[in-house]
């Protein structure tokens, strides 16, 4: 059992990694993995991994993997994605398994679906879950496509998964995976900004001296808001209560703006998530703007002071 791993960052090499290690961990045996990485640091930290056969080329990897083969791409979704692509597509022949598992826009991957059926290719759109945690703890995968190409890919996904029966799932044809995983990703905007939020108003109150890396910690066990995103913010707060060191701003990443428009597009109202978009666009500065003028009205109307840049 062999599959091809094309993008070797914190995801891409810790998933080929699980799946060779496989063996290891008493389940139906590991997967030899044929890897490939434009940058040669990449290949080079996995170069001794048993079971992973670094190559230094497309090419390379194409021929090396024998039969009907199933190649999984984990690369960021746009130019990275449709660059490599465009190179690997002419290598690959009839009943070959493509599976996508970078943060593509479903529509576009409901459209390459339809390219690869032409040219008599499976296309497999991969949700991919569990982050730089996953090597241990598996990934949780939602997958797009129709039933034969989520069966061509089943064998990896057991193997990728926290157990073979348990945290991977056919979501429904193309499109749905990475739609999942849209949605996936709205709903960790809300959940991480009410936890962002909560957290601060409790350290507003210096004057009840909360040790919050303690609160989360109890709320961790037999609370009804203990999750990971609990057990990942006990762990930082343990570690730099006051945050002095961190900057106020968070990068979006581009599923939480898919899934706002297509509630607008929909007509379900998702405010939660739409908010929590917004708070991290005003972390970014982009609110600086309005801010200013908001601060110049109250001036003007009101005589208030301006606080000078």
């Amino acid at each position: 059992m062999e599959i091809g791993v094309v993008g070797l960052g914190r995801m891409g090499a810790n998933m080929a990694r699980r799946m060779a290690r496989a063996g290891a961990r008493e389940r139906a045996g590991g997967a030899r993995v044929v890897a490939y990485d434009r940058d040669p640091a990449a290949r080079k930290a996995l170069a001794d991994e048993p079971g992973v056969t670094c190559v230094e080329g497309l090419a390379a990897l194409a021929a090396t993997l024998a039969g009907e083969r199933v190649i999984l791409v984990m690369l960021p979704a746009g130019a990275a994605t449709e660059d490599t692509l465009a190179e690997l597509l002419p290598m690959l022949s009839a009943g070959d398994t493509l599976v996508d598992g970078g943060n593509a826009f479903y529509k576009d991957s409901m459209a390459r679906a339809l390219e690869m059926s032409q040219r008599g290719l499976r296309y497999i759109d991969a949700g991919v879950s569990g982050g730089i945690h996953g090597l241990a703890g598996g990934y949780c995968l939602m997958l797009g496509g129709t039933a034969k190409s989520v069966e061509r890919f089943e064998p990896f996904a057991r193997l990728l998964a926290p157990a073979p029966d348990t945290g991977w799932l056919h979501c429904g044809p193309s499109g749905a995976g990475h739609f999942a995983k849209m949605i996936h990703n709205g709903i960790e905007y809300g959940m991480m900004q009410a936890f962002a939020e909560g957290f601060a108003l409790l350290a507003a109150r210096e004057d009840l001296e909360f040790d919050l890396g303690r609160l989360a910690e109890t709320w961790r066990h037999g609370s009804v808001v203990r999750s990971w995103l609990l057990d990942l913010s006990a762990e930082i707060l343990k570690d730099d209560e006051n945050l002095q060191r961190i900057a106020p701003v968070v990068p979006d990443s581009g599923e939480g703006r898919w899934t706002a428009l297509e509630s607008v597009e929909l007509g379900v109202p998702t405010p939660v998530i739409t908010m929590a978009l917004m708070a991290r666009f005003s972390s970014q500065g982009k609110s600086d703007y309005a801010r200013k003028l908001l601060a110049m009205m109250r001036a003007k109307f009101g005589g208030h002071a301006v606080s000078k840049a």
